[in-house]
């Protein structure tokens, strides 16, 4: 296998890549799964004919990918870690503040994607394997507000949006989705630690919101396709209006916090 370098030459791997690449692919393609421990590294060395520097190496490359950890001195080998969504996003949260990718940004994303998700599944009238945990969680909403437990219920806000867009069954876009909630969530906690709301002023505004989500619903079960979409459309724009308002839009999106 060749690889090119960044200035366009062409690179042989060294070996301890490539048994870095094999066993990453055994752990993409679950042969190796989560928990799972690797043969200790003596029998690695013989298996691979190796030496223990380089499988030594090959373990580093695979722990710096968060695909392995390794206890020093211990007998059971490395143990097997499958790619983390939680992770994934949180680099690419980095990636985007290093590109001073801005909040108005990250909401125009999220007016984007939303919009087509609801679309979907009012156009399926809601029969989805996802739209059932969709209303499980609605429900528990709706729970913590009938017992007055509105921080756990702002906590579980930005749930029933990734529950809302796993629903469609798209991989991909339940990803992108859940990277731009994580850095939605950090910038909407650090709004209210500066803009402080009264009790009432919360509340009205919480119920305001559970009150949008149950008629989301109802749109999409009714497949009333065009007013869910509207409904959903204008709903995240009036929050747009308030997490991504004048002074508010222009700030770099934060990774590192929350």
């Amino acid at each position: 296998m060749q690889r090119e370098s960044d200035n366009g030459r062409i690179r042989v791997p060294k070996t301890s890549e490539l048994v870095a690449d094999q066993i990453r692919e055994q752990i993409i393609r679950g042969e190796l799964n989560e928990g799972d421990s690797l043969p200790p590294e003596g029998t690695l060395m013989v298996t691979l004919g190796i030496s223990r520097p380089t499988l030594r190496e090959a373990f580093r490359i695979l722990e710096a990918e968060s695909l392995i950890s390794v206890v020093r001195g211990s007998r059971s080998g490395a143990r097997v870690h499958r790619p983390s969504t939680e992770l994934v996003s949180r680099y690419a949260g980095y990636l985007l503040e290093s590109q001073a990718t801005t909040i108005a940004d990250l909401y125009a994303a999220r007016l984007a994607i939303e919009p087509t998700v609801v679309r979907w599944l009012a156009t399926a009238n809601g029969d989805t394997e996802g739209m059932a945990k969709v209303k499980s969680v609605l429900k528990e909403l709706g729970d913590m507000l009938t017992d007055n437990h509105y921080d756990e219920f702002i906590d579980n806000i930005a749930y029933f949006h990734q529950v809302l867009v796993e629903a469609t069954g798209n991989k991909t876009l339940s990803f992108m989705n859940r990277m731009l909630l994580n850095l939605a969530r950090t910038h909407q906690n650090d709004y209210q630690r500066r803009h402080p709301r009264s009790t009432e002023e919360r509340q009205k505004s919480i119920r305001a919101g559970f009150k949008s989500y149950a008629k989301l619903i109802h749109l999409i079960e009714n497949g009333d396709v065009e007013e869910a979409v509207e409904h959903w459309r204008l709903h995240l724009r009036n929050a747009n209006e308030t997490w991504a308002a004048r002074g508010e839009g222009e700030r770099i999106v934060d990774s590192l916090s929350g």
